[in-house]
């Protein structure tokens, strides 16, 4: 989503919160909440889950590493419900053209540097750069290349869905600076 009107254009950027990182967390925590399940009902020897036999689990060990995956699991489960909740990464970019700014803005975890604000002049910008990586771990990024060759990156990893998308991206930009484009 973007917002332009006259010299000045926003770009909004989505942050952790988004379908398959609620898909992820969840199952996460289903699996971890189900190993942790299993080590208890072999510690306790009583079946917690019906479908399962706790008889068959010996505590020492596979109980135990059961549990302990189960704990490890809700840890990194924990992790991304919070930076979903905090929805790490969001912000926006805006383009001034009046003043002649650019600013990068995304929020963090909570902390000192919660809000990340980044500006630099229009002037010190070289061109749009598109990084393209095809295959199984596919990458479509969009840069700002500043005269001091410096690459500002400008959206995640996984944003464009397609290479016409991000290509119309570019150019919109592109078109909205004077800027060319380089990359492909």
């Amino acid at each position: 989503m973007n917002s332009q009107v006259e010299d000045i254009r926003i770009d909004f950027i989505s942050g952790s919160r988004r379908i398959g990182n609620f898909f992820w967390a969840f199952i996460l925590l289903s699996g971890a909440l189900g190993f942790s399940a299993v080590g208890f009902s072999s510690y306790l020897q009583k079946d917690l889950i019906p479908f399962l036999s706790a008889e068959q689990i010996i505590f020492i060990p596979q109980g135990l590493v059961m549990f302990f995956y189960g704990i490890a699991g809700s840890f990194i489960s924990l992790y991304l419900w919070s930076t979903i909740w905090w929805n790490v990464g969001s912000g926006y970019n805006r383009f001034d053209k009046r003043k002649g700014i650019f600013s990068l803005f995304r929020r963090g975890f909570p902390g000192k540097n919660r809000r990340i604000l980044i500006q630099f002049s229009i002037e010190d910008i070289q061109a749009i750069r598109m990084e393209v990586q095809e295959g199984f771990l596919s990458r479509r990024v969009l840069y700002i290349r500043m005269k001091s060759q410096q690459d500002v990156p400008l959206s995640r990893l996984e944003e464009y869905s397609t290479l016409e998308q991000m290509e119309t991206k570019a150019a919109e930009l592109a078109r909205s600076l004077k800027l060319s484009i380089e990359g492909i």
